[in-house]
């Protein structure tokens, strides 16, 4: 389950040595007992126990979806569902992460479809073996109404449910919970693509500006950069104008405009 190995931490054993002062919690990694840290993530937790990530640890920022985790809380039945490097560890949690789960994905050409439900409904047909049990929607970390799109897809809705999957990060926690074993997040990810090259409307700005780049506007730029050195590139950079955090959309442009 968990693309992991054990390897020292530091040259007095197996396992990290524990700052002074903190306060350690049990937790069970597949079945083994370990003491860390309580503060730490799932993540944090079974690195200082001494697990080494070799997969399942992507952009440690609950984005990528590399690391989702099922643990159990000691004398709870229920499952519960969560990112590694977002849930912070509790006391005697049973955990065991699944890096990747080998869900059905089916192939297509994009460019030859037509922005059409008959078309996801071709591709996945197990979209109808869904009982509405929402086991999918609970075991999501992103809180996306999964159901919701799922149901949207089978009605036809491909806006809907790119619209309800918009959040979704891939992690396959959906798929390993359905009882119809219907692959949601590819499904999803279809609806997304279809919707975006056949039913959103085009934004003329961004056409203006793909006309731009395909008459060569701004290969001269390009050449200037890729014969800079190293160090002037990354002055340059250090130096560009920012544009404020809290800027309303829209309104903020640089003082140098020759790059636009």
């Amino acid at each position: 389950m968990c693309d992991t190995t054990k390897t020292p931490k530091v040259a007095t054993g197996d396992r990290a040595i524990l700052p002074e002062g903190a306060r350690t919690i049990p937790i069970f990694v597949m079945g083994k007992k370990y003491e860390v840290p309580e503060t730490l993530t799932i993540m944090k937790a079974m690195e200082f126990a001494g697990f080494r990530f070799l997969r399942g640890a992507g952009c440690r920022g609950g984005i990528c979806g590399a690391c989702p985790t099922v643990y159990r809380m000691a004398g709870d039945y229920k499952l519960h569902f969560g990112l590694a490097c977002q849930t912070v560890v509790e006391a005697n949690m049973y955990l065991a992460q699944i890096p990747f789960f080998p869900a059905n994905r089916a192939s297509f050409k994009l460019e030859e479809m037509e922005g059409v439900a008959e078309t996801i409904h071709a591709l996945y047909p197990e979209l109808f073996r869904c009982v509405a049990c929402n086991l999918c929607t609970k075991a999501c970390p992103m809180d996306v109404d999964v159901l919701g799109y799922v149901s949207a897809m089978k009605q036809g809705n491909i806006e809907k449910a790119a619209r309800i999957s918009f959040d979704c990060i891939q992690c396959g926690l959906c798929a390993s919970r359905c009882m119809g074993e219907i692959p949601q997040y590819h499904a999803a990810q279809l609806a997304r693509r279809i919707f975006a090259r056949y039913i959103q409307p085009q934004a003329e700005h961004l056409k203006n500006r793909v006309m731009e780049i395909e008459g060569g506007k701004y290969d001269p730029m390009l050449d200037e950069l890729s014969g800079m050195k190293k160090e002037d590139l990354e002055a340059r950079y250090v130096a560009r104008e920012r544009e404020p955090d809290l800027a309303a959309a829209g309104t903020w442009q640089p003082k140098d405009t020759s790059h636009l």
